[in-house]
């Protein structure tokens, strides 16, 4: 019989990872976003790519980024169960992007979302993430089908959910004067 380690025997970090991994991969470790992840999403969400291709969500300053998790994320795993999670390498626990599931008002179903610092770009880490994050939300949540949206110039995303087996399914808008948007489905 093997014998396990009691918590006193593992360093703290390790103990808190533990604790917070939704899931994890050959090289990932996905986990819950906590208002200490404020640093690193003030860097993500300021990103030109990122502000180009998902939006300008008005987060300037660390106080506006631990405002952004407690309203976005945090609150969503409260109120859904599921939500936007960091993605970190699991060697060196080093930050790449966020990964997860939103529920919108305007969509009838969840849709996956991600975004990478561009240095962990083509390295396969997003596929990675979102793979892990599709394959979370049908068999541990049940989800039997999930949208994705993008804008209508970002071809690289499109790419990726199509990789997931998404299909684009139709343009919309979330508000009636916003950008037009490609709506995709899987399941």
């Amino acid at each position: 019989m093997a014998c396990m380690p009691d918590d006193a025997s593992i360093p703290e970090p390790s103990r808190k990872r533990q604790r917070e991994s939704v899931l994890e991969t050959a090289r990932l470790s996905v986990r819950r976003l906590t208002e200490e992840d404020a640093p690193f999403i003030l860097r993500l969400l300021n990103e030109p790519s990122f502000i180009e291709f998902i939006g300008d969500r008005g987060v300037r300053s660390l106080d506006d980024a631990k405002t952004y998790l407690r309203a976005g994320p945090i609150a969503s795993y409260q109120q859904h169960g599921f939500g936007l999670y960091l993605v970190e390498l699991r060697e060196g626990s080093v930050a790449l992007g966020i990964c997860g599931l939103l529920k919108r008002e305007q969509l009838d179903h969840p849709d996956i979302g991600f975004s990478l610092l561009p240095e962990f770009w083509r390295q396969g880490y997003a596929r990675e993430a979102a793979e892990a994050v599709m394959e979370y939300a049908r068999e541990t949540l049940g989800l039997t089908r999930v949208l994705a949206i993008t804008s209508q110039q970002n071809e690289r995303s499109a790419g990726l959910l199509d990789k997931l087996g998404f299909r684009f399914e139709r343009n919309i808008r979330m508000t009636p004067d916003g950008e037009e948007l490609k709506l995709f489905g899987a399941g």
